[in-house]
């Protein structure tokens, strides 16, 4: 492909109105794998299409910036950032935002795989395209958040380069965001918050900069903002992250209002707030300190549970989902972390459900929406390895028999949720004992013969039958 595309490029250099030949262009690099353009395309003709650009013609720009996006994708990020730095440069000062997108895309995309070198942090913090970033953050709200992702991925990288992003001003610039009077800026703001967050030296200066205790703040300070179901669910996920990076125990502790607040969302069925605090629920509980944290609290996780349950019973089918999801998660208690305070916790949990939880789960399972069938059987899955939750299902009427029933769900996703459920009851040292010698080898013939096997049925075609 090498041949044509060079070919192209005479053509282009040639023509006064390229349009044509930069279609084609196009069509050739898109078809082109990226190893096989780092050959087809030389820095000198690089240039002619970054040239290309200067012009009012809209359509002409769009290719090539198509062009520019695949073909620059096949440099190294050194050659880009030292050989294209002016091309670069001069692209932020482009009027057309899709240019400058685009400018910026490439830096995030060289600048970030060298941020880790001294060389690759010096073109970025040490050059007037530093400078030309900043001034061009001015002209859009894309630009400026654009800007922002390209610092905060270059800061998750070590110590080191997130020192030359502090030092450059825009992470500062970055957290006034956070309290800004655009609320989705602030939701902007926050999301690249957590981002910078997954790095450990980036939650360590996040807490220097005291950006811990301004997100609680602002969640106290949300319940009177008719706003804050914009921002707020940012706000939760960033203690939700930083809860299962850092310690549940010590972040639900020192930021209490993380906790309540997750509740209160948990409990007021608020349709852009509660699949959220669902969420939130799920990830802390499926963590053996993120499940005493829960216990902890009592009545008022008791009181949570209980109302999940009932919405995943007979609320809305999305919002049903969401919560038998939670549930499973906070359920979840894998063989080797199970002792007898953990199989005790999740028993209660269990419990406070329904009356009769089982028949509950089985219910809804039994309704013809995949989705939820799929969702209550990972309940069951999530407490098939403990041995009370083996023992109720034994001691439920036709319980097993309805698992091993093939009959039951015909989906592909179902099929392989009660292969999953086969795999965890039997997964557990305590299985044979307390289903039985022939159960538990009915169980492992059904996982022998794997998810989608279908019984073999005879028929007589008796001669002279209708």
């Amino acid at each position: 492909m090498a041949a044509p595309i060079e070919s192209l490029l005479n053509e282009i250099c040639e023509s006064e109105d390229p349009i044509e030949e930069l279609k084609s262009l196009r069509t050739a690099v898109l078809a082109t794998p990226v190893s096989g353009l780092r050959q087809a395309v030389s820095g000198a003709r690089l240039e002619i299409i970054f040239g290309l650009l200067n012009t009012n013609d809209k359509e002409q720009i769009e290719v090539c910036v198509e062009i520019l996006s695949r073909v620059l994708q096949a440099l190294e990020p050194i050659q880009l950032a030292q050989n294209y730095k002016t091309a670069l440069q001069s692209g932020l000062n482009h009027p057309n935002d899709s240019v400058k997108v685009l400018t910026l895309t490439q830096a995030i995309a060289a600048l970030s795989k060298l941020s880790n070198t001294k060389a690759g942090l010096d073109v970025l913090f040490h050059s007037d395209l530093l400078n030309k970033m900043k001034d061009v953050m001015l002209t859009s709200d894309i630009i400026r958040y654009r800007v922002y992702e390209l610092i905060v991925e270059v800061s998750t990288v070590s110590p080191v380069s997130l020192g030359y992003c502090a030092n450059s001003g825009l992470i500062s610039q970055m957290l006034e965001e956070l309290t800004g009077d655009d609320v989705l800026v602030r939701a902007t703001a926050i999301e690249m918050v957590t981002n910078l967050a997954q790095s450990q030296h980036g939650r360590q200066y996040l807490a220097q900069q005291g950006i811990m205790d301004k997100i609680s703040n602002m969640i106290i300070a949300a319940e009177s903002d008719p706003f804050s179901s914009l921002y707020l669910p940012g706000l939760v996920k960033f203690f939700g992250s930083l809860a299962i990076m850092d310690s549940p125990q010590q972040v639900c502790e020192k930021y209490p209002v993380f906790l309540e607040v997750v509740f209160s969302m948990a409990m007021n069925l608020d349709p852009t707030l509660t699949p959220v605090a669902l969420d939130t629920l799920g990830v802390l509980g499926n963590t053996v300190e993120g499940k005493q944290v829960l216990q902890k609290t009592g009545e008022k996780f008791t009181s949570v549970l209980k109302r999940i349950s009932k919405v995943a019973a007979d609320g809305a089918t999305e919002l049903r989902v969401r919560c038998l999801e939670a549930l499973a998660q906070l359920l979840t208690l894998p063989v080797e972390q199970q002792t007898d305070d953990l199989l005790l916790l999740t028993e209660s949990w269990f419990n406070c459900l329904s009356s009769q939880p089982m028949l509950m789960i089985r219910n809804i399972s039994t309704q013809p929406f995949p989705e939820l069938h799929c969702s209550a059987l990972r309940i069951f899955t999530a407490v098939g390895r403990q041995p009370w939750a083996q023992q109720l299902m034994m001691d439920t009427p036709g319980f097993l028999e309805w698992v091993m029933d093939r009959s039951v769900g015909t989906g592909k996703e179902v099929k392989d949720c009660k292969f999953e459920l086969v795999g965890a009851l039997l997964s557990s040292s305590s299985a044979q004992e307390i289903f039985g010698a022939h159960n538990y080898l009915k169980l492992k013939t059904y996982l022998n013969e794997g998810p989608y096997y279908i019984n073999a049925v005879s028929s007589v075609i008796t001669e002279g039958a209708d």
